[in-house]
């Protein structure tokens, strides 16, 4: 098979309506605005996935296309995206993955790209280092959220890598290899893998950016570690369990606290009704490491503005939030804002519809997201 030469990646401009479905659509704009995908097999697979059960189904017939045209990139993303909502039972999933990171390797082997392998407790954590381009400004030390992988952020790492920064992205503990062949599950105490790279890596004054649930474990690393000198939020969470209002939020408790064996039947009977619904709580549990849909909850429970500490962030920070985020309420940004009192610096940046950056992440119009990452580095680096 041809092996495609490193190139710049171009991030489209649009958020498009490929699935009636919400979710479906993300994901189908997910892709394509990180710039992996045609649009012609988004749209086409936005015409064909009428259910849950479709899309592995869908996604590993496009791959196995682009696979036959020598399409290696999209071949990747596409075993990506049928492993992204496959169940974690499924022996489908396992190599969907290997498939994946098999194809990315193949496509982007003359980019040197340099892989790593961090000691952590017994186990490992997986590093992906690309070097600057031209003369050298600073390190970017990035990482993704709940389900995320290096790879996915591989158009991102080159873009700083060409505008002169070494990068080094990590999966943590819940992500990627570190759970799939390394066993470990969600963390919140995200300072833990964080210190271990930087240790690992020899790295000092670093731009630390944490992009999805990674910009709720961002904060809470560079809390506790002062190496981080500056701090990006792409997705602020601030607090998973203030997303209800607090009367939803009060019953919630109630019934997490006081009738956990109802409450988990009732999950276990919603899941045996929606097949989606079955899979985010199975995702949960995978991710997590836990055996029911409570214990999944417990974990979720420590992801709270006081396990954050806000307030113990002294570096220039800033947040970058979609006005039409339907991951995250968009009170969560002021709510951010407010609680990071002894910050250096705090700028937040919100995006709208008009710049098609309103989404999660900014999916849509991920290249501006960047410009404004870049252009803010470059003013606290030198100020």
């Amino acid at each position: 098979m041809a092996t495609e030469s490193r190139r710049r990646f171009t991030f489209p401009v649009g958020y498009h309506e490929f699935h009636r479905d919400q979710v479906f659509n993300f994901q189908l704009n997910r892709w394509y605005s990180l710039g992996y995908t045609r649009f012609e097999d988004m749209k086409e697979a936005g015409q064909q996935i009428e259910t849950f059960d479709d899309w592995k189904r869908v996604m590993v017939n496009l791959a196995e296309k682009a696979v036959s045209d020598e399409r290696l990139m999209n071949a990747a993303f596409y075993y990506r995206a049928a492993e992204f909502y496959t169940f974690s039972n499924d022996p489908d999933k396992e190599l969907l993955y290997d498939t994946f990171i098999k194809l990315f390797c193949e496509c982007f082997s003359n980019d040197g790209i340099e892989r790593l392998r961090v000691p952590y407790g017994e186990t490992f954590l997986p590093i992906m280092k690309i070097p600057h381009e031209g003369q050298k400004k600073g390190t970017i030390v990035m990482h993704g959220g709940f389900d995320s992988y290096i790879e996915e952020f591989y158009s991102w790492m080159r873009y700083f890598s060409d505008h002169g920064y070494d990068v080094f992205s990590f999966e943590g503990p819940g992500q990627g290899a570190a759970l799939k062949k390394y066993g470990l599950v969600l963390d919140y105490q995200w300072e833990k893998p964080t210190r271990a790279v930087l240790d690992f890596i020899d790295l000092n004054d670093v731009t630390l950016l944490g992009i999805s649930m990674g910009g709720y474990f961002c904060f809470r690393a560079s809390a506790f570690e002062s190496r981080i000198r500056r701090v990006i939020a792409s997705g602020i969470a601030y607090d998973y369990m203030q997303f209800e209002n607090i009367v939803n939020r009060n019953i919630m408790n109630f019934f997490a606290k006081y009738f956990r064996n109802f409450t988990n039947k009732m999950a276990l009977k919603k899941m045996e009704e929606d097949r989606m619904h079955a899979w985010t709580i199975s995702n949960l549990m995978y991710i997590t490491g836990t055996k029911t849909p409570m214990e999944a909850l417990d974990v979720v429970y420590q992801l709270s503005a006081e396990n954050l500490h806000s307030d113990l962030v002294k570096q220039d920070v800033l947040l970058l939030t979609g006005r039409e985020d339907h991951f995250i309420p968009f009170k969560m940004h002021e709510k951010q804002v407010r609680a990071l009192t002894h910050a250096r610096s705090v700028t937040g940046r919100i995006f709208t519809s008009k710049e098609h950056a309103q989404n999660h992440c900014q999916i849509g119009n991920v290249g501006l997201a960047l410009d404004v990452m870049v252009q803010w580095i470059e003013e606290k680096s030198h100020p």
